[in-house]
């Protein structure tokens, strides 16, 4: 049985591994700071009530990674490091650079400090689609370029990046691994998110409000298949689609604005609409640090575009009222 220290274990994505790793009988010990933002501290709570009750192999510590004592005496005995706990998003971190820098980029380097003390191999952690800025020729491999990042927040990521590449390098029987997630989305997703505040409006019949001029692209990825490569990589096998073996282009949902009233959810790669959503737009200028587009040139998603879509108005309606006061 293996053993792992999961930050940010009752957060979103993390939430979802720990099910992910419990449910196969492994041992979880979860970390995370119980904060607000941008998580709401009472879905960490529900989502380590719902842990606690279907698995006795697990266990949650309330500590933040930045601790770097309590770090040391959670690492000991452990299979390896999933390090999921951060701060997230890209508007917060202008008003907070310091605060990101500390949790993103401290903390990770504490935290990988600790690990490899104790022997552990085996280090995984989250990174952002973030770093690659609007320089990247798109879609994204995992070899572009990411020399421009757009927000304090996407520089903490890179750096957390750059930090562990050289300690690793000296360190042969080491494996750290980034995980550059591209916007993630599913059940018990963040409440502050594009796709939950579209939704929402679309179900309560509000006005959706779109920045920019509507020409910004993203890649949303089902957290079903983050937590598939996640638990892959800490696995320390190639991820494979397990239908048939192979390896192929990312087909993740794309959320596009056409005519100025209607969203369409693409397939990715494709011209296949899995949905399409009428609704009203109001406009605004878009903010700082906003990419242009941020689209991935990677593995095939097995959640199925119509699927996703449903699963967005299906967790979102159940998941109110969501919004933070």
């Amino acid at each position: 049985m293996k053993r792992w220290l999961l930050t940010g274990g009752v957060g979103f994505i993390g939430y979802h591994v720990a099910e992910a790793l419990l449910a196969r009988g492994d041992e979880v010990e979860i970390v995370d700071d119980f904060s607000e933002s941008p998580y709401p501290t009472r879905y960490k709570r529900r989502n380590e009530g719902h842990l606690q009750s279907r698995f006795s192999q697990v266990s949650v510590v309330e500590a933040t990674v930045t601790d770097r004592d309590r770090m040391n005496a959670l690492v000991k005995g452990k299979t390896g490091v999933i390090h999921l706990a951060g701060l997230a998003g890209v508007r917060p971190s202008f008003a907070s650079p310091a605060r990101y820098a500390e949790v993103n980029v401290q903390g990770t380097a504490s935290l990988f400090e600790a690990a490899m003390a104790e022997g552990i191999r085996n280090f995984t952690f989250a990174s952002s689609s973030s770093v690659y800025g609007n320089s990247t020729p798109l879609p994204a491999t995992e070899d572009a370029p990411c020399t421009e990042p757009e927000s304090p927040y996407a520089a903490s990521k890179r750096a957390a990046e750059l930090l562990t590449k050289p300690l690793c390098a000296i360190r042969p029987e080491a494996r750290c691994v980034a995980l550059r997630f591209f916007t993630v989305y599913g059940p018990r997703q963040r409440p502050e998110m594009a796709i939950t505040l579209f939704m929402r409006a679309v179900i309560e019949g509000r006005p959706i409000t779109m920045f920019g001029d509507g020409s910004m692209r993203r890649d949303f990825t089902h957290v079903d298949d983050i937590t598939r490569g996640v638990v892959a990589a800490a696995d320390d096998f190639a991820y494979t689609d397990p239908t048939d073996g192979s390896v192929s282009r990312n087909q993740g949902v794309r959320i596009l604005f056409e005519d100025g009233s209607r969203i369409v959810f693409r397939l990715s790669g494709t011209g296949t609409e899995g949905a399409t959503l009428r609704v009203y737009i109001e406009r605004y200028v878009g903010p700082e640090g906003d990419l242009r587009l941020d689209t991935a040139d990677a593995l095939a998603p097995l959640i199925a575009a119509a699927q996703e879509v449903a699963d967005i108005s299906g967790y979102t309606a159940m998941d109110r009222p969501t919004v933070i006061t």
